[in-house]
């Protein structure tokens, strides 16, 4: 864990509590890069964030830029995908909606799904997903990773044919994913 996700963590509510240490470690990886845009969460969405798990903490911030992004009916639509599925959005909507709005925004950078958001690896992720979106993730038989998987996802809510999310086309594995795409 980073010092900007340890300095969030000081100020938590409940710092054992598994979406605070999630918010503060894919937070503190956008404060540590210095690209809070990457979130995809507007200043007042971020500002809510933080009062709910951190209060008295403070992250400078710029609204965000990513719905103003060709790419926004894909992170619309991932996101009410997400949002969809997660169980536990009933209890906690503005907690889930954050979440949903990050994951779909670092669907669009090029890399995978665990680097985009700043976590430690595909485990993290798969943790994170579990927690969440269990019955979505139970239909990923094929261990495919994540950004693909969901993406497909995607695709297949909208009933077309399947295809990669936006960022996939620069990530290093690209071919390995997509091999009839080289």
């Amino acid at each position: 864990m980073n010092a900007s996700a340890r300095a969030l963590l000081s100020h938590a509510v409940h710092p054992d509590a598994p979406d605070t240490v999630l918010f503060a470690r894919l937070v503190g990886a956008r404060v540590e890069s210095n690209d809070m845009l990457l979130l995809g969460l507007g200043g007042d969405e971020l500002s809510a964030l933080i009062r709910r798990h951190f209060p008295g903490a403070s992250v400078d911030r710029s609204p965000g830029a990513v719905f103003r992004s060709a790419h926004w009916p894909f992170v619309r639509d991932l996101r009410g995908l997400l949002m969809w599925h997660d169980r536990t959005a009933a209890r906690h909507r503005q907690d889930a909606l954050c979440l949903a709005t990050i994951i779909s925004a670092a669907s669009l950078r090029p890399d995978h799904l665990w680097r985009d958001l700043g976590l430690d690896g595909r485990d993290d992720v798969t943790d994170m997903l579990g927690r969440h979106y269990p019955e979505l993730i139970a239909r990923n038989v094929a261990n495919m990773r994540w950004k693909k998987f969901l993406a497909q996802e995607v695709a297949r809510a909208r009933g077309v044919e399947p295809t990669c999310a936006p960022g996939c086309p620069g990530c290093e594995d690209f071919g390995f994913c997509y091999p009839d795409n080289r």
